[in-house]
């Protein structure tokens, strides 16, 4: 169904902002729902201690905010298309608010895993700012402030880890969560004044059957990977959960097929180039996490292996931080390479440029410089596939379907992360080496889960050469062309008199 003819009346009541000024806000509601991601790392291992509870309880803490963000972003993407990606932007923004507040006060593990479920709830806000920048960007600003937008998950991340790692270190455990509500408040407010409402909206009524059956299936997927090592990869719960989420996947597929308004377009999704794109954000998920996964533990593992380099959390984040800032540099470099080659051949060399920092650490991982300098090669090609990766998809479905689309995006990267996490953590359970009656991750497994990252890499450039050529501003030309026949439209002088 095409798009609402835009309406006067909401361009009066929100003037349009600066194209500058709307993308930084937009970029800092990124940073600041990835924030959440990471202001718990410093915290997981205390938690037992902090709350008086189990592991297997407070590893809870990190699955169910997991879980929320897997429900949440093709949801409130859809929801964006329908009644306006603003006002969801605003709503996402709230519940990081509100969970945040609800951790700050906590003191059990109960309070705190429901405060982490309604972060998660705020996942939805970055595919949200994609689509709404591909709303209202002029086309020569869409390629780098999508780019900058898609790579805000990764910017918040590194950025995050320093500074949670000071605040663990140095005040109480719930200031991290009050300045993680502080740094809500604000962007709820300058997204509140600052961004407009789109008047692109498909109408219609919300596909809940489609929406329930996705949540359920999600979340028995990855449930069972993310706590399979800790249930066993062959127990009935594992197994159990993988079945349901498959029957369930097949008859949400039928449903969604069906019926005259879906959740998810499947038709649509099974374009090629989104289909692919699709395809390779899963696997770059993947490479990304087993960077966070390995990197910190290389550091931090002690002296006495003969290869940990025995430091603490605070310098985990600052050798970390520089990624971040990486990629949020990479932004104009990919808009020059997706306006000059296409989005597909700015896909291929973040590929490529991954898969080369994963190589180096083969050689590279005895010093603490040595692991910066890797962590930001890999940070430039993940920033530069991050950046190509919306204006792929954006290339290839109706704009009335944009959030939409760019949320399902979005979500294939979460779950490439979730799958990264366990393939990561079964290798590096399985090689280890003991040191003080403690087992720890062998130098040998650190290297395969290395080895990984590469192989993951370029199967992402395998995938890409499977993309159909595109230009960058392709969907922008296409937005531009509707408004224009639609201006042309209204503007046709109407017939002379023949009085």
């Amino acid at each position: 169904m095409p798009a609402e003819p835009a309406r006067p009346a909401d361009r009066e009541n929100a003037a349009v902002p600066r194209p500058g000024t709307l993308v930084a806000v937009l970029a800092m509601s990124g940073i600041v729902v990835s924030l959440m991601q990471t202001f718990i790392i410093p915290l997981v291992p205390e938690l037992p201690r902090l709350l008086d509870a189990s592991v297997s309880d407070t590893s809870w803490a990190v699955t169910a905010t997991l879980l929320a963000a897997a429900v949440a972003t093709p949801t409130m993407g859809r929801l964006g298309d329908m009644y306006g990606k603003r006002r969801m932007l605003l709503i996402s923004l709230s519940t990081l608010v509100a969970g945040s507040v609800l951790c700050a006060v906590s003191d059990s593990v109960a309070v705190l895993v429901a405060g982490r479920a309604l972060q998660g709830l705020s996942a939805g806000v970055i595919p949200l700012g994609i689509s709404i920048m591909r709303d209202e960007l002029p086309a020569e600003r869409l390629a780098s402030a999508t780019a900058l937008m898609s790579a805000s998950l990764g910017v918040g991340g590194a950025l995050g880890l320093p500074a949670a790692a000071f605040l663990a270190e140095s005040t109480d455990w719930h200031v991290l969560f009050w300045t993680a509500a502080g740094f809500g408040a604000v962007a709820a407010l300058l997204v509140g004044t600052v961004v407009p409402e789109s008047s692109r909206r498909t109408g219609g009524r919300f596909d809940l059957v489609g929406a329930l059956g996705l949540s359920v299936a999600l979340v028995c997927l990855l449930l069972a990977i993310s706590k399979g090592a800790d249930w066993g990869w062959g127990s009935v719960p594992t197994t159990g959960l993988f079945a349901v989420a498959v029957v369930v996947l097949a008859v949400w597929g039928r449903w969604e097929l069906r019926t005259a308004r879906p959740l998810v377009d499947l038709r649509v999704a099974a374009r090629r180039q989104v289909l692919v794109t699709n395809a390779a954000s899963t696997v770059f998920g993947f490479a990304m996490f087993a960077m966070s996964l390995v990197l910190p533990q290389l550091l931090q593992l002690p002296v006495a292996t003969g290869y940990g380099l025995g430091q603490t959390m605070l310098v985990v984040g600052l050798v970390m931080a520089p990624s971040g800032l990486v990629m949020m540099a990479m932004s104009p470099v990919c808009a020059r390479i997706s306006a000059a080659r296409g989005p597909k051949a700015t896909l291929m060399v973040g590929a490529f440029v991954v898969a080369c920092g994963y190589g180096l650490t083969m050689a590279l991982m005895s010093e603490v410089w040595h692991l910066v300098a890797v962590s930001c090669v890999i940070g430039a090609g993940i920033g530069l596939s991050y950046g190509a990766m919306p204006a792929l998809v954006m290339a290839a479905v109706p704009v009335s379907e944009t959030a939409a689309a760019n949320s399902l995006n979005t979500l294939m990267r979460s779950v490439g992360t979730s799958v990264s996490s366990a393939v990561v953590g079964a290798v590096l359970a399985q090689m280890t080496v003991s040191l003080g009656g403690a087992a720890l991750p062998s130098q040998a497994g650190l290297r395969v889960v290395m080895g990984i990252g590469v192989v993951t890499a370029l199967a992402a450039l395998a995938l890409a050469l499977l993309l159909p050529g595109t230009r960058s501003t392709s969907a922008r030309t296409r937005d531009t062309a509707e408004r224009s026949g639609a201006r042309a439209g209204r503007e046709k002088p109407a017939p002379a008199s023949s009085g």
